[in-house]
């Protein structure tokens, strides 16, 4: 796989009031963000809620969306799952229907040592059909993964990249640092899946970025892309910041009914079908959907940011 460069969203999954895959609406999220101009899709991620997703349903958010890209941009898959025998099957799956690469996490459930961490990733490598990506979100699975072990592996050629959804950016710079410093290393993409600091990774030297508010506002983040990319920092700065007071609509669930996860989906979702992107806005059970107060407040943050 190419190092991957620029903005690849971590697409939302789209849900009718049942909780079925919408794949009209997925494939209108698509050209959504096709046409902002996004360098890559990555399906099967957080924020497209892959953990609540049946193994049916996730087989076909990949199907629709490599079909409809049709080769057009890159299309990754996250493999989000407890152990590495069942990750290795997921990645058949994903790469079965379409899959360029898989995006996997550690194992969890059982607390792991970073050597068996090793292992995992060796293990999933060698049986995948794709090239695989390290996703480093403790927030989810309870492990950091260590940048002696990233770096160890990408001199192996085991991962092709490093999603990094740690919002560590002292450890993300590390990790960076020790890729450019080793000639050996060559063709690993270095992602930053913050919404609220591109800019800063970009500056560090990542690849790119895989922020969920690209969903809401592609344009935005491609733009910033390009800014940071021509030398044009002070617009991109004033971009990012635009960016971060946007990102402020995942706050809008009251904290007393309902979880962060939920409040920035329900929001990223809300904000979708206010912009006429998706048919319905629920996120999966058990999930607390957002009240109307909140989606008005998520009209608000668009309205502010000049999407409404």
């Amino acid at each position: 796989m190419n190092t991957l460069t620029g903005v690849v969203p971590p697409v939302c999954t789209p849900l009718t009031p049942e909780r079925e895959i919408d794949v009209p609406s997925l494939t209108r999220l698509v050209d959504h963000l096709t046409d902002g101009g996004v360098h890559g899709l990555f399906v099967l991620g957080s924020t497209s809620e892959a953990a609540f997703l049946t193994d049916r349903q996730r087989r076909l958010v990949v199907e629709t969306v490599t079909r409809h890209v049709d080769g057009r941009l890159p299309v990754l898959a996250g493999i989000i799952d407890m152990t590495t025998p069942r990750m290795l099957d997921q990645a058949h799956a994903a790469a079965t229907a379409g899959a360029d690469a898989v995006v996997a996490t550690a194992p969890f459930y059982a607390a792991t040592h970073p050597a068996e961490i090793a292992r995992h990733y060796r293990l999933l490598a060698a049986g995948s059909p794709v090239p695989v990506v390290a996703y480093d979100i403790p927030a989810a699975v309870h492990t950091k993964l260590p940048a002696a072990v990233l770096l160890e592996l990408a001199a192996e050629g085991v991962l092709a990249g490093l999603k990094d959804s740690s919002g560590d950016l002292a450890g993300f710079r590390e990790v960076v640092a020790g890729v450019r410093a080793d000639p050996g290393i060559t063709g690993f993409s270095l992602l930053t899946g913050s919404e609220l600091f591109v800019d800063a990774a970009l500056a560090l030297g990542a690849d790119g970025a895989v922020p969920g508010l690209a969903n809401v506002d592609p344009h935005g983040y491609v733009r910033l892309d390009r800014l940071h990319r021509s030398g044009e920092l002070g617009r991109a700065r004033a971009e990012q910041e635009r960016l971060c007071a946007l990102f402020g609509m995942v706050r809008v669930g009251d904290p007393a009914r309902t979880g962060p996860s939920a409040s920035a989906l329900g929001a990223f979702k809300a904000a979708l079908h206010l912009r006429g992107v998706i048919d319905c806005p629920v996120t999966a059970h058990p999930q607390t959907p957002l009240a109307p107060g909140e989606v008005e407040q998520v009209g608000k943050f668009l309205a502010s940011a000049g999407l409404l």
